[in-house]
């Protein structure tokens, strides 16, 4: 008598393997797949970086796959033709009894293309096993093909009273190092890590990564996430610390003084001039839909009160990250959002908690706007 099929525990591993790529395939998505025959392992793959084996085709180069074993996709195959030739194809020579897909791909190029040319080879599809956590694999590829945006999420290190720096700018370090190193994993797993020109100015920092392959368990090299800097103005030099970093550089501006643009761009950064949102500030929502069509997927951010308020204001926040220190630093410090004034409890900005968790003396709060 056959096993009774549990395809919850077979795209429960796929997930885990999908999430192998965590920090190597953008702006590709995370994806894994597990191949069973009479609820055996037969092989199984992930895809592993941009340019390489998608991970169905991993999985199938593995080991020999007999006919009439099922899929385990965490994304439906591919039908198009890009860096890869089309997985589907690959899959209906092997005639599988049975592909069941965690959730149709949001790129329009599939959009249930590749489940409908494997129904119509006679392969039973099923769709929608764990959807919910495969869309949280790969929040960024779809919240960019979905929404036309990036997904955004806002880092913040704050003291017990909401402080972030000291009135003089300090603030390094207020959180531990344990905190910090889970900073590292955020802008691995970014397409880009967006701030502004002030805190370049005020900070000098490098904005890169300070973990290795071996940190992450990686078996490719990490990729320097993009820094994205606004300067509506142009007032960095070109030598501030970070032009001295590896890693690409955008920069966006409404200055379009041809002076200032080649002085940027001949320390090494690329430079992009958007419309006016009509107050003298850069226009949020198109800088996203400028860094979508970029193929950015999710974006970090390394940024003051102000371009934070500005983001929530505009709800262009998917998911803020706030990292508590026991610390007091006081009223007279600066403070995390600037939300200008806020007369009314009921005007204030509301958050959904959605993870509280302790590392080693801070706690990490992840929260959604309600």
């Amino acid at each position: 008598m056959p096993r009774p099929v549990n395809h919850e525990f077979w795209m429960a591993q796929a997930l885990r393997l999908a999430r192998k790529g965590m920090y190597s395939t953008h702006p590709n998505p995370r994806v894994g797949c597990v191949i069973v025959k009479d609820a055996k392992l037969v092989s199984q793959g992930w895809h592993e970086f941009t340019g390489g084996p998608h991970a169905e085709i991993n999985a199938i180069e593995k080991n020999q796959v007999p006919p009439g074993s099922d899929f385990y996709t965490t994304l439906e195959p591919c039908s198009h033709h890009g860096k890869t030739p089309p997985c589907v194809d690959a899959l209906i020579k092997l005639k599988p009894r049975r592909v069941v897909v965690a959730m149709q791909d949001p790129n329009p190029l599939v959009a249930g293309a590749g489940i409908g040319k494997l129904e119509a080879n006679g392969i039973k599809v099923v769709q929608g096993v764990l959807e919910s956590e495969a869309r949280l694999l790969n929040p960024g590829f779809i919240s960019r093909l979905e929404k036309g945006r990036p997904f955004v999420r806002l880092k913040m290190a704050i003291s017990l009273d909401g402080r972030t720096a000291l009135k003089s700018g300090e603030s390094r370090w207020i959180t531990g190092k344990s905190a910090r190193l889970d900073v590292q994993r955020l802008r691995a797993r970014s397409s880009a890590i967006l701030t502004s020109a002030k805190t370049v100015m005020d900070d000098n920092p490098s904005l890169n990564l300070r973990v290795s392959k071996s940190d992450l368990d990686q078996n490719v090299e990490l990729r320097h996430p993009v820094r994205v800097i606004l300067d509506a103005e142009l007032r960095l030099t070109g030598k501030e610390k970070i032009f001295g970093t590896d890693g690409e550089i955008w920069i966006y501006t409404l200055n379009s003084s041809p002076f200032e643009i080649e002085r940027l761009v001949a320390a090494g950064a690329q430079v992009s001039i958007l419309d006016d949102s009509g107050s003298g500030n850069i226009n949020l929502k198109k800088l996203m839909s400028h860094l979508a069509k970029r193929e950015i997927n999710e974006v970090h951010t390394e940024c003051g009160q102000t371009l934070a308020g500005a983001l929530v204001q505009q709800g262009l926040v998917d998911e803020i990250i706030i990292y508590m220190a026991p610390k007091l630093l006081g009223s007279r410090s600066i403070g995390a959002f600037d939300l200008g004034q806020i007369s009314r409890i009921s005007e204030s900005v509301k958050c959904n908690i959605e993870q509280v968790r302790k590392i080693d003396e801070d706690i990490r709060l992840t929260l959604s706007l309600a």
